[in-house]
């Protein structure tokens, strides 16, 4: 099956359950949110293996702060992934592991805020009041909008390298047209409520901040597959690389969207 190919199947079996999970909220949303969220720090763990993560510490606080989100909001869901940080001591002082307790340890915890505070702010995007389906799908369709054009027009017309030791395939000229479809998408989405939720200013400014905030994510997982000497974290979604490279724009762009609507909103 062509890498093209291959996308365009998985895009096409996930895109329905992402969209129908948002849209649902609760426990539907928390169920996908935390079985991407297991896959994907399984692939960081696999990265990050030189290290000796302390994974049961990770996952235990990835899973406890996406409980914190669902049940509480953001300062639980801080609490529950700073329990990474104790628990990741305890372990480290029982393993045999050669690494030194401050690579183990930092590498456990930086992995379980990365991805499962992460991933944690499209739990909390879905709870803002009266809009949070509107407010998830934007940051969705944004970043998808302009991770594509970008990907399409760095193909076409890219000639400069963006970042040329981290991420060889990302150009600027991807990244204009890819920001431009990242604004477009933000506004067209949030239009209709101009009234009611986020003014068109307010909708312009959001993008410009999802599409600087995604290709920002893109990059810091690039550094660590750089260190890893891989160029995808997995192979699960075909075309698409692992989990980790479908949530990596998402992992900084998704809580940078939600301080910003929480400071027009309030």
């Amino acid at each position: 099956m062509s890498n093209w190919l291959s996308r365009l199947v998985v895009a096409a079996i996930l895109l329905p359950i992402v969209l129908g999970a948002a849209y649902l909220g609760g426990w539907y949303l928390f169920a996908l949110v935390a079985l991407a969220c297991v896959i994907a720090l399984h692939e960081y763990w696999l990265m990050a293996r030189g290290l000796s993560p302390l994974a049961p510490a990770g996952y235990i606080g990835a899973v406890l702060a996406l409980l914190g989100a669902q049940l509480s909001g953001v300062g639980w869901m801080l609490g529950g992934a700073l329990t990474s940080f104790a628990l990741a001591f305890l372990l480290k002082a029982i393993s045999e592991a050669r690494a030194g307790a401050t690579a183990s340890v930092s590498g456990t915890v930086m992995g379980t805020i990365w991805i499962g505070v992460g991933v944690g702010f499209f739990i909390l995007l879905r709870h803002l009041p009266e809009h949070g389906v509107l407010a998830l799908y934007t940051v969705l369709f944004a970043v998808w909008a302009g991770d594509t054009f970008a990907y399409l027009a760095g193909r076409l017309f890219g000639r400069h390298k963006m970042a040329p030791s981290t991420s060889p395939g990302k150009t600027w000229e991807g990244f204009v047209f890819g920001t431009a479809a990242t604004v477009g998408a933000a506004f067209l989405i949030l239009y209709q409520d101009r009234h009611d939720f986020l003014s068109i200013a307010q909708s312009l400014v959001l993008g410009v901040i999802i599409a600087i905030a995604g290709p920002l994510g893109d990059l810091f997982e690039s550094l660590l597959k750089r260190d890893a000497g891989v160029k995808d974290s997995g192979s699960l979604l075909g075309g698409h690389g692992g989990m980790l490279d479908r949530l990596d724009a998402f992992l900084f762009a998704a809580p940078a969207a939600y301080f910003a609507i929480l400071a027009f909103t309030t």
